[in-house]
């Protein structure tokens, strides 16, 4: 079925409170979203990953100005060739980043649609699923002005608690001596059999992160996040062999390229790329087929709104345990919880946590939600409307 139409939108909305991390402050969250129309009517939703601080006009231009003139009128059954041809186009000018972002955003929408079509799941699609619900783990704590600590944390994480979640992930990154203060702190309030773990989003040098992986021996971490900036492959390597802990890295890592490079070398323990910006179904695939053949962990890192949330829960369904043996490591959903509208509002169905700490995996065609757009009207704009 032919490619009709491609609308790119971009959705705005201020944070009522302010929160930081290790790279800065957060004032809005924005979603960057894009809508495929077939022949026949089938709509396909995808997301292009927007971080905390990234304008979400640079990806929906690349959507819009660069890959829509160049998909109108193709078989949206190409998936794969459509990949590759777009990946092609945009090599001279961007193989990571915003660019990689916006073909994630089309690559998704475009499984939506071949999911409605065929009326199977999209894990169906990807060769069938492992699991029909997953177990969640919280990512929240972010540091805010009136916070106190560790006080704030500790009741944060009694609140994530209380809803059944058995894994919390802190924002830190705030200083060494801050952040050993505070995760131990954390761990002391909550249960030994609750997960743990930090994300550092690329804050400190290779001897600060020593230093407080030293600090928080006693913290029973589950795993450290992004200690490094995502170029020190050998830095990684390194503190991999410095705690019995798990090291992971991979949102701001880029197609199975750049993965099979960490894979082959043992360079992590959790491998995170983002299906909203690593590259879509299509190439997140081939990034789980090196991850098998090196026997290396994925957890895919997830931040966005709900069409991306449901995107990963198709993709989560189909990672297998790892080793694929009876005692193998199964993986993760990272469910955020921070203030974020478009993780409810965007989508009618909602995902919720279960009591014992698992969220179901849709069933349903496609990526599995239906799209409001309501949402759209009130918090959005397509990017050839804006004032460049």
């Amino acid at each position: 079925m032919k490619i009709e139409n491609i609308e790119v939108f971009i959705l705005n909305t201020p944070l009522e409170t302010v929160f930081s991390y290790s790279q800065g402050d957060v004032v809005k969250r924005s979603s960057v979203i894009a809508k495929v129309t077939l022949e026949d009517g089938t709509t396909g939703w995808g997301e292009s990953l927007c971080h905390g601080q990234q304008p979400p006009e640079m990806a929906a231009s690349i959507v819009e100005y660069c890959y829509k003139p160049l998909l109108i009128g193709r078989d949206s059954a190409d998936i794969s060739p459509i990949w590759e041809s777009l990946y092609n186009t945009t090599r001279p000018f961007g193989t990571a980043g915003a660019v990689v972002n916006a073909l994630s955003c089309i690559d998704i929408a475009l499984y939506d649609c071949l999911g409605k079509q065929t009326n199977q799941p999209v894990y169906n699609l990807l060769g069938g699923k492992y699991r029909n619900r997953i177990k969640a783990y919280a990512t929240g704590f972010h540091w805010k002005k009136e916070s106190k600590f560790p006080e704030s944390w500790i009741e944060e994480a009694q609140r994530h608690l209380s809803k059944g979640f058995k894994g919390l992930k802190l924002k830190t990154g705030h200083g060494v001596e801050w952040d050993v203060k505070n995760i131990n702190a954390v761990r002391k309030s909550i249960p030994d059999d609750v997960l743990l773990m930090a994300d550092f989003n690329c804050s400190y040098s290779f001897g600060q992160a020593k230093k407080l992986i030293d600090g928080t021996r006693e913290a029973n971490m589950y795993f450290y996040e992004e200690l490094l900036v995502p170029e020190d492959m050998d830095g990684y390597k390194t503190l991999r062999s410095m705690t019995s802990a798990c090291i992971a890295s991979g949102e701001n890592m880029f197609t199975k390229i750049q993965f099979a490079k960490w894979m082959t070398n043992g360079a992590l323990d959790i491998y995170q790329p983002d299906l909203c910006s690593a590259g879509g179904f299509t190439e997140m695939k081939k990034i789980l087929s090196i991850a098998e053949a090196t026997n290396s962990r994925v957890i895919p890192h997830v931040w966005g709104s709900g069409i991306g949330l449901a995107a990963a829960l198709q993709f989560l369904a189909t990672v297998p345990k790892c080793p694929n043996s009876i005692y193998g490591d199964e993986p993760l959903l990272e469910f955020d919880q921070s203030e974020h509208p478009f993780r409810t509002k965007l989508i009618k169905e909602q995902f919720v946590l279960n009591p014992d700490g698992y969220v179901d995996i849709p069933s349903n065609p496609g990526i599995g939600v239906t799209v409001n757009e309501d949402c759209i009207k009130e918090y959005g704009y397509k990017i050839s409307t804006a004032k460049l």
